[in-house]
């Protein structure tokens, strides 16, 4: 079985998000069953020498449209796995992965056909027998073999269905698409082209990210717009829970902390967080540390903090919040910071300092809108931080009651309100918890043990790779 799984980004070499993440551990994982190629953009910022990416001497051109686009072929390796990038001027010289924080390139849609092309090309000149194609970036590539007449099969994973590549009618014709497939039944949208339609349509199989997402976008709440189309395909649609890289996230062995632990050995854990203490320039260990690591959009629930930052700063807690997005939500958070002495936040991306972290932290904060599966709440419970989080999505399936049965995997506190109140309720709960400090030990050994490994989430998807070869 020769599989192909192609992503925009894949980690280290490029991420915005999780999808990053799961492109990167999901193949590797796969590989000890199925032959399985990794393939992504060669974008300009990519460090070539550092990461040993070498030219195959493999070219093509492609044509569509009106216009022909040259193909460069490289290949590099990560820990033993390789990954083949594509390279065009036109799809990989540019400053950001889609553009600019808070915006996208305009040609977002002809650099992505080019890539979606390619596959289609790589996926003939090297037989493989399945693509596996991941979010809008990819989804045309479904039609594309669909029309070539390869006999390869084709599987579509939505990780946000938030974001679906939707363009103008126009762009059928730029991107080589034939103009048949706009219609209501495959990628026409409310006038417009919408990709992951056109993914969901003609992929033989689709899947998503976590049981319960594939159940919420049926509906209207979640389905942004496409939950009436989702209805219709749902014979083919699947939830399968994403996992960690145990072998990245496990704090025995990680070389970013400034301590190893593990179950039956939590003193490492105290130690970093001690380290953590000093370095934000807090000299309040004896009080609960909770941490915030992702993007600042809606999404992820930021503005929830920010409404009840005057009440969180009167708990006896520290805050510390770590990412990048939204420059509303930046100008706000760094006027918490000059308010309050509590909460400290650390603005970018930095994979090291947020693993630091992950060990330091007692708690996540955790409140999305909505949450496809969510990585974050995995990696915090392998870390002993137990997680707080709003039920949608994911979460809801990783994360249960603290007096849930302990058959269920991992414990935490959840609110289904999605307002600040609710959020401050499970913080005052997490507080009390942090006093019970036998309990609380229980519980982070519990998670600690709980199994959110890529290799379960990989058993799944070869299952079903086989049932469509």
């Amino acid at each position: 079985m020769r599989v192909l799984f192609a992503a925009a980004e894949i980690f280290p070499f490029a991420k915005s998000g999780g999808l990053a993440d799961i492109a990167y551990a999901l193949p590797k994982a796969l590989s000890a069953e199925a032959e399985v190629t990794a393939v992504m953009p060669l974008y300009r910022f990519i460090e070539k020498e550092r990461y040993g990416i070498r030219a195959t001497g493999e070219r093509f051109t492609i044509g569509f449209g009106t216009e022909a686009y040259d193909v460069e072929i490289f290949v590099g390796m990560r820990e033993g796995a390789e990954v083949v990038f594509v390279y065009n001027p036109l799809l990989c010289d540019r400053d950001y992965l889609y553009g600019p924080p808070g915006e996208g390139y305009d040609d977002n849609d002809l650099r992505f056909a080019i890539f979606c092309h390619a596959l289609v090309e790589l996926a003939k000149k090297h037989s493989f027998d399945l693509l596996h194609l991941n979010d809008w970036h990819t989804a045309p590539a479904a039609v594309l073999v669909h029309d070539a007449g390869l006999r390869v099969k084709t599987l579509f994973t939505i990780h946000n269905l938030a974001y679906q590549g939707v363009f103008e009618p126009t762009s059928l014709k730029r991107t080589g698409i034939a103009k048949r497939h706009f219609n209501m039944e495959e990628c026409e949208f409310y006038g417009s082209v919408n990709w992951m339609k056109c993914g969901i349509a003609h992929a033989d199989a689709v899947t998503t990210v976590s049981p319960s997402y594939a159940v919420e976008i049926q509906e209207p709440e979640y389905g942004c717009g496409l939950d009436g189309f989702l209805r219709k395909q749902k014979e083919k649609l699947v939830g399968i829970l994403n996992g960690v890289d145990t072998s990245v996230f496990d704090p025995s062995n990680d070389p970013a902390i400034p301590a190893r632990y593990g179950i039956g050995c939590l003193e490492g854990k105290r130690i970093c967080k001690e380290s953590f203490m000093r370095d934000v320039d807090i000299d309040k260990y004896e009080l609960p540390l909770f941490v915030f690591i992702g993007r600042f959009t809606e999404q992820k629930g930021i503005e929830l903090i920010i409404e009840a930052a005057g009440e969180l700063a009167k708990r006896p807690a520290l805050f510390s919040i770590l990412g990048e997005g939204d420059p509303g939500y930046l100008n706000k958070l760094q006027g918490l910071c000059d308010r309050y002495d509590v909460i400290k936040v650390h603005f970018g991306y930095d994979e090291a300092l947020s693993h630091r972290m992950y060990a330091a932290a007692d708690f996540l904060l955790m409140p999305s809108r909505f949450e496809p599966c969510g990585l974050n709440q995995m990696i915090a419970m392998r870390y002993g931080a137990v997680p707080i989080v709003h039920a949608v999505g994911g979460l809801r399936d990783t994360v249960h009651p603290i007096d849930s049965s302990v058959d269920m995997c991992g414990l935490g506190f959840l609110f289904e309100n999605m307002d600040s109140s609710a959020l401050l309720e499970c913080v005052d709960r997490a507080i009390a918890l942090y006093a019970k400090k036998t309990v609380l030990e229980r519980i982070r050994e519990f998670n600690m043990e709980c199994d959110f490994s890529i290799d379960r989430c990989a058993a799944h998807y070869l299952e079903l790779y086989r049932s469509l070869l």
